[in-house]
């Protein structure tokens, strides 16, 4: 088996706290039997979850809620080589209680696209796994 010194698995605490740096990731999902992957800014929740606003007429709402999704995001110094990857996946909800929907409304994330009715999207943190590349000296 090769062993490479450069690459690390990360545990989930350290996972959650790298993921809570980054403004933007990748949700992973089904579209019409395909893969599908969709850039969108998020937020933790204080129980890890992550969490999308999104337009109720959105495509997105449709295809995740209720189903098993995985949401990626990471980050990268191409200079050092190094950065680190996390991958999230769980069951990906609606959020519809109206006492959740306002509490996120004021601290949840605001989407960057302009919305009416924003709706919030809720990926349980089920499995959480990562990984770091630590810099090296490579040639090119």
């Amino acid at each position: 088996m090769f062993q490479n010194d450069a690459f690390g698995a990360l545990d989930r605490p350290e996972c959650l706290r790298l993921l809570a740096k980054v403004p933007v990731g990748r949700v992973v999902y089904t579209r019409q039997a395909l893969p599908a992957v969709l850039p969108v800014n998020f937020s933790l929740d204080a129980d890890a979850s992550v969490l999308l606003s999104t337009s109720p007429d959105s495509d997105l709402v449709r295809a995740v809620d209720g189903v098993v999704v995985a949401f990626e995001a990471d980050e990268f110094d191409v200079r050092t080589r190094s950065g680190w990857s996390v991958v999230v996946t769980g069951r990906a909800a609606l959020v519809t209680d109206p006492a959740e929907h306002e509490r996120l409304s004021r601290s949840g994330p605001a989407s960057w696209m302009p919305l009416r009715n924003a709706v919030f999207i809720r990926i349980e943190s089920e499995m959480v796994t990562g990984r770091e590349l630590r810099g090296s000296r490579g040639t090119r």
